[in-house]
């Protein structure tokens, strides 16, 4: 009994990217819904130790956000507008550092050809294009 369970919650999950970011992970998983349609869940996994050194607790610490389809356009809409001003409200010194980080970071992921707009160029430049197109 408890393997059905396991294969069904594997099989809900049909496309999941992984971003490392220090003690944290963000997945984008893509699940199907019981009435057979597509969403988002956003995962963030943050490892925590607790306990001493010689009897370290390691556990890790989950939230989740699902995003349906009809908010994906506000949500990237959004995401875009506040990545936006983030850049140009950052102090000045903070953004050389930043981008510097940034364009070691890009060319180490390899995008999909449909995001020729995140290109190291871009990111060198510190412009930021959020485009999704759902199929809606």
């Amino acid at each position: 009994m408890e393997d059905f369970k396991t294969n069904k919650k594997e099989q809900e999950i049909v496309f999941s990217k992984a971003i490392k970011a220090g003690k944290r992970i963000y997945y984008l998983d893509v699940k199907r819904s019981r009435n057979d349609d597509l969403f988002i869940a956003i995962t963030e996994s943050k490892k925590k130790i607790q306990g001493d050194e010689e009897n370290p607790l390691v556990s890790f610490e989950k939230h989740k956000i699902f995003l349906y389809k009809e908010d994906f356009s506000k949500f990237a809409n959004a995401l875009t507008e506040v990545i936006e001003y983030i850049e140009e409200n950052r102090p000045q010194a903070l953004n050389q550092t930043v981008n510097d980080e940034e364009v070691a970071t890009a060319a180490e992921v390899e995008a999909p050809a449909e995001m020729s707009d995140f290109s190291e160029n871009n990111v060198s430049k510190g412009k930021y294009e959020v485009d999704m197109d759902f199929g809606i």
